[in-house]
């Protein structure tokens, strides 16, 4: 018979044993992540070029990201991006999810998944390049405009004040629809088939089984789908910084290009901390409530 005393002692011994393979992975965790998050903080309230002596500087970092237009707006930038990353990926992505299920299995539905999950594959840096050739004065997308009789819309996309961040954000739609669509296809593959002929049973049409069958069961999804999509778009560095590095002037400047700039061409390295900082709780700010949301009750 076993002894009551040594199944504590077991269960510490497998405690100890689980922790051990813990430590390795938390100490890089704390030596690459926590302990730069800790010294950005610290730098955020020194003037500091990066080489020489570090000054106090106070909250003039911070405040500086209040009053200076450009760091400002570079803030509003990404928040525009989230509209391109995230609310039009994953409508677009709930709509071509309920339509590919409603393919039968084949070459044809097969077809489709690839060809929307190709984008999600491909290096930003590349998607980054590929686009800027195509918004090209010479580029396809002008090349179609011309080709239907629409000369008067051609325009140099990306170098447009008015239109090259709103060019950017149709570079994050294409980059983040297929990860939605394929991400929502799959929880609409777990939801019980029962509860769709229970709803037609009810007399709901297409429309009214989305929405009281296919949308409530997709709420793990859309909160997966949301948050990965809101940090790609409030970190976004990759996709602008290739295509347009944050201009013209400062219209497609976001926190993530600016960042870099304060840091290495600038060597503004304190301001650089504090906006990093500040990114780093907006995102926690903006996340934190749709975790909450896809909680079970």
């Amino acid at each position: 018979m076993t002894d009551s005393s040594s199944v504590p002692a077991a269960r510490r011994r497998r405690s100890w044993s689980a922790l051990l393979w813990v430590v390795p992975a938390f100490g890089m965790y704390g030596v690459f992540v926590l302990f730069p998050m800790l010294q950005s903080v610290q730098y955020s309230f020194y003037d500091w070029d990066g080489i020489g002596p570090a000054t106090p500087a106070g909250l003039d970092n911070w405040k500086a990201i209040f009053t200076q237009p450009e760091l400002l707006q570079a803030v509003v930038h990404a928040f525009v991006l989230v509209v391109f990353y995230t609310v039009l990926p994953v409508g677009l992505g709930l709509v071509a999810a309920s339509f590919i299920r409603e393919l039968r299995p084949g070459a044809f539905s097969t077809t489709a998944r690839v060809v929307l999950f190709v984008p999600q594959v491909l290096p930003l840096v590349a998607a980054g390049i590929a686009w800027t050739w195509m918004y090209s004065s010479d580029g396809l997308v002008n090349q179609v405009l011309r080709a239907v009789g629409l000369d008067q819309y051609t325009r140099a996309w990306l170098g447009d004040l008015a239109f090259a961040l709103p060019a950017v954000g149709v570079i994050g739609v294409w980059v983040m629809l297929g990860f939605c669509t394929v991400l929502l296809l799959a929880g609409i593959g777990k939801i019980d088939p029962a509860l769709y002929e229970a709803a037609r049973l009810e007399g709901a049409g297409r429309v009214g089984e989305f929405f009281a069958v296919t949308l409530p069961g997709l709420r793990r999804e859309l909160v997966v789908c949301t948050t990965f999509t809101i940090i790609a778009a409030l970190a976004s560095f990759d996709v602008v910084q290739v295509a347009t590095q944050g201009g013209p002037g400062y219209q497609t400047m976001v926190p993530g290009v600016q960042i870099y700039r304060l840091t290495f061409l600038q060597q503004h390295v304190g301001q650089a901390s504090a906006l990093a900082v500040f990114l780093a709780v907006v995102v926690l700010v903006v996340i934190w409530p749709i975790q909450r949301l896809g909680r079970e009750k």
